[in-house]
């Protein structure tokens, strides 16, 4: 308490009075009580007015407070001296600091969820506007076999896109809101490529690509294998289908003591430099994106891995290829 500026003033000045009304006392005896008198009497002007001068200052930092609640968050209220009144001041201020930054946040987020809302409502709106138009067709009684049946097979690929987009969304909204567990077990990446790799060998057999995996046996990193697999899936789906008929595609691997490192590259179209910053996000689809194409399968699998310790990086040159590196960082005990 005593190193309190406030609280130091205030002492010096009742010592200092109180030494002068002992002073007097004693050389002026027939006047000690008068002088004592009227030195009591400053004394607890002097109180008064120091306690109303912090009244005050509380009152100052009241409106502070009334100001901030209203969603003013330009006040700063520091003065940079000891004392109490003055630390409560730099508290206020780191106070309006975290709420300036809070309100930042949401506002971000509010323009985030919107941005989302318009961009799902967007993909949606074309397969249900399709599948509309088709099932009034269906109706049509002059209508072919062969006509309804391409219909039909038309809306259930409608549908599955459908179905894929919002288990997508699903599972990006889960991991963002931190309501999945991701586990941490040790996972043989021969295995876990193998596994990423099932869905996707019809398509690459239908195109004819050609596939090359190097790495040895025994690489393995510490993750949730079905996760990282539903990661992965998407980056070589991406790789096939952004690579021509007759292409190639390799996947290598290794691991060292700092992380565990995954490749993958084609020699397909290649991204445009100015798109490189943009792959990850949302709903972006680049030039080359297919007409199918949503956006969402990289971002996906960029929020998986890196929600696992890991980072993703991309390098591409047009009309050369593309490269997905991918690692798994070591925990450091």
């Amino acid at each position: 308490m005593l190193r309190n500026r406030e609280i130091k003033a205030l002492l010096i000045a009742m010592g200092a009075f109180s030494i002068l009304s002992i002073c007097f006392a004693l050389m002026l005896p027939q006047l000690a009580i008068i002088v004592v008198v009227i030195l009591s009497i400053v004394l607890i002007a002097i109180t008064l007015l120091f306690t109303r001068w912090r009244y005050k200052e509380l009152q100052k930092l009241s409106g502070y407070l009334r100001k901030i609640s209203g969603g003013d968050f330009t006040l700063d209220v520091r003065d940079n001296e000891e004392g109490e009144l003055s630390i409560l001041k730099n508290d206020i201020y780191k106070v309006t600091l975290m709420l300036s930054e809070h309100s930042t946040s949401l506002n971000h987020d509010k323009l985030m969820l919107t941005e989302a809302i318009s961009d799902i409502s967007h993909q949606l709106k074309t397969p249900v506007t399709s599948m509309t138009v088709m099932a009034d067709l269906l109706q049509t009684s002059g209508l072919s076999e062969q006509k309804r049946k391409e219909f039909t097979r038309n809306i259930s690929v409608q549908l599955e896109r459908i179905e894929w987009l919002v288990s997508s969304l699903l599972k990006l909204s889960k991991i963002d809101a931190g309501t999945i567990q991701f586990k941490r077990h040790p996972i043989v990446v021969k295995d876990l490529i193998e596994k990423s790799l099932e869905p996707l060998l019809i398509p690459m057999d239908i195109k004819q690509q050609s596939l090359t995996i190097v790495g040895e046996e025994d690489v393995r990193f510490v993750g949730d294998l079905n996760w990282t697999s539903e990661a992965l899936i998407n980056i070589v789906k991406n790789c096939v289908e952004h690579t021509p008929e007759g292409g190639e595609l390799t996947i290598t691997y290794s691991e060292n003591p700092l992380f565990t490192e995954i490749v993958f590259a084609d020699n397909g179209k290649g991204i445009a430099k100015e798109e490189l910053p943009y792959i990850f996000k949302r709903f972006y689809k680049g030039k080359n994106a297919g007409e199918e194409s949503v956006g969402i399968g990289l971002a996906l699998a960029e929020k998986i891995i890196t929600s696992q310790q890991g980072t993703i990086d991309v390098t591409s040159v047009v009309g050369k290829g593309t490269e997905f590196k991918i690692k798994f960082y070591k925990q450091v005990v």
